[in-house]
């Protein structure tokens, strides 16, 4: 660690880590409901929206950490207020905690959730973006405050990158796309078209670019890849990225009453949307084989991960249900929930980890760490997951039979699911919690321990590309 205030990065880490806890835990829960529907007091309704707002959150604070790092790294300059960063981060911790309680008040309660000035006080209703208009105010404030901090540690320093450029440009973009979901109009299709541009342009355009950007960091970081290298390949990916993601959107257009010519525009450019995704695998690939130094292979093996299952997740599985001969019967299955597990898993959960177990170390001045359990935390994760999703996109095959062919009605479909499809879910979001525990575990020990006596060094010299 270079920076005294690169520690901040620690706090937010710390608070990611304990809501992907909750976030799988709820998860399971959610799970088990759809096996015994009173599994549990809060009722389905209020477990999906604390584990989908628990997922938003703790990539949201991994990566605004990931940036308390990167910044001050890439200026080469202490942040601009480390005051700030803490004043930002208890701010959002203790908004997102009353956010959470008021769900869970209102799981108890439903008419506790009232009209106050003219707004909802617990939750506003809109799927995946449930919180309330104050928590929401809050919440640009937060990110604000984080984009200012991080904006003039840039221009204090004068010394401006790619990397940080691009990183900082993503999550302008993330704080701008917040917004659309802020407003209503009377139009239900104007709503959701809006909506979409949260929903959307967050996951598969905002956090693409700075998962771009924090990809060329990694490389950097833990290979010894020239810069402007590193930064040509990061360029290309976020333009490609951009310009598949934008239009991609459209493929959610033509089921909220738009024109047609929608399904096919967001169809064309979702079947491209892999092609970046297919070039940061090919940049991690090209990195880690021409370049010999790896100065920490357990963050190597989970950013060239991150690539790889960015690719597979939210490149492939989006595809094979968005092109529009198939999305015109698999829109809202159960695949796109397989698609979204997975891409979510592949593009942002392995970034954030990735992040963590790259910079961590540095931050607790130990480069040689205990790796075994980082590894094993990733094969039970992503073993797990791959089931999840492998039963997740059975069921959506059987659901699109029986709805979009047979005819029969949703609720007739639900009743009468294979019931092995959900366990399998279950038993495999068991595993999953298994593989985040030993993550946990590890994360709260990660540089308090020595090495394994007699492992591998996590700084290791590869075989040099011919």
């Amino acid at each position: 660690m270079k920076y005294k205030s690169q520690k901040i990065a620690e706090y937010f880490y710390t608070f990611a880590v304990l809501l992907f806890l909750v976030q799988v835990v709820v998860g399971i829960i959610a799970a088990l409901q759809f096996i015994w529907p009173d599994f549990f007091p809060l009722k389905f309704n209020i477990i999906r929206d604390l584990h989908i707002n628990a997922l938003v959150v703790w990539l949201l604070m991994g990566l605004m950490g990931a940036t308390y790092f990167v910044v001050p790294e890439e200026a080469q300059s202490e942040l601009w207020s480390l005051p700030l960063a803490y004043f930002q981060f208890w701010a959002t911790v203790v908004t997102v905690t009353l956010v959470v309680l008021g769900y869970i008040w209102m799981g108890f309660n439903p008419h506790a959730n009232k009209f106050v000035f003219g707004t909802l006080l617990l939750n506003e209703g809109r799927e995946y973006i449930e919180a309330p208009r104050w928590a929401d105010i809050l919440i640009v404030v937060s990110v604000l405050l984080f984009l200012l901090n991080n904006f003039m540690t840039m221009y204090k320093s004068k010394r401006w990158t790619g990397i940080q450029g691009t990183l900082l440009g993503g999550l302008t973009f993330l704080a701008l796309m917040y917004l659309p979901g802020m407003f209503y109009t009377k139009s239900m299709v104007k709503d959701q078209f809006w909506w979409w541009w949260v929903v959307h342009l967050w996951v598969e355009g905002a956090w693409e670019v700075i998962a771009g950007a924090l990809l060329a960091f990694m490389l950097l970081k833990v290979t010894n890849a020239p810069r402007h290298v590193l930064e040509r390949w990061m360029y290309i990916e976020v333009a490609l990225v951009l310009f598949t993601g934008i239009l991609g959107t459209g493929h959610h257009y033509y089921w909220i009453g738009t024109p047609k010519y929608w399904l096919w525009i967001g169809g064309i450019f979702s079947s491209l949307e892999p092609v970046p995704l297919l070039v940061m695998v090919w940049d991690a690939f090209r990195t880690t084989r021409v370049h010999r130094v790896v100065t920490n292979r357990l963050g190597l093996f989970y950013a060239v991960a991150h690539a790889v299952f960015n690719f597979v997740g939210a490149g492939l599985w989006g595809v094979i249900h968005t092109v529009p001969m198939a999305n015109k019967w698999t829109h809202g299955t159960q695949i796109t929930t397989a698609h979204g597990h997975l891409a979510f898993y592949g593009a942002y959960v392995l970034l954030v980890i990735s992040m963590i177990y790259i910079t961590l170390p540095l931050i607790r001045e130990r480069t040689d760490f205990r790796t075994s359990r980082g590894y094993t935390s990733f094969w039970v994760m992503t073993i797990s997951m791959i089931f999840i999703v492998l039963s997740l996109t059975g069921a959506g095959m059987v659901q699109t039979y029986m709805e979009r062919l047979v005819g029969l009605d949703y609720v007739t479909v639900k009743a009468n699911y294979n019931l092995v499809f959900w366990i399998v879910r279950a038993i495999s979001g068991v595993g999953f919690l298994v593989g985040v525990l030993i993550f946990v575990v590890d994360y709260f020990k990660l540089g308090h321990e020595p090495a394994e006596v007699g492992a591998k060094s996590n700084v290791s010299v590869t075989t040099h590309a011919a």
